[in-house]
């Protein structure tokens, strides 16, 4: 194989379609958009959803649940990510400062995830069942 014979696969490539250019191309005249109708003018679109007038689907289904829009401001922490702070007393603003946490967080969580040798002391952020024993374990503590 050679730099000079390199194709791309059959079939892979398209040729560009040129409307309007003679019946004998067979994109001529109307340029294969039929007769008349909305979608044969130019700058014929319509809405998404829209259904000719009828009630469209996602108004005749009923609303259903309840989206939080607080839970996404409410972010867990991984004990390895607590493992790297050189800090031994943790809040939520050392976590934002450290930029483990986003600055919009609310609250913070930790989850069992990694592991923790050494003692910290947990203020005001919340922790699994699992990463406080992990946490006591290490001679830490938690307090929210």
């Amino acid at each position: 194989m050679k730099l000079n014979t390199i194709q791309p696969g059959e079939g892979s490539k398209k040729e560009r379609r040129r409307v309007g250019r003679g019946i004998g191309s067979g994109l001529g005249k109307t340029c294969g958009r039929g007769h008349k109708g909305q979608k044969s003018r130019a700058g014929g679109f319509h809405k998404v959803g829209f259904e000719g007038g009828q009630m469209p689907l996602q108004r005749r289904l009923p609303k259903r649940g309840f989206i939080s829009l607080t839970n996404a401001r409410n972010v867990e922490v991984r004990l390895s990510e607590i493992e790297m702070l050189p800090i031994d007393e943790i809040d939520l603003l050392t976590l934002k400062a450290a930029g483990i946490v986003a600055q919009h967080a609310l609250s913070a969580k930790v989850v069992l995830s990694g592991e923790i040798t050494r003692a910290v002391k947990l203020v005001g952020v919340g922790a699994t069942a699992g990463a406080r024993a992990a946490i006591e374990a290490a001679g830490g503590s938690v307090s929210e």
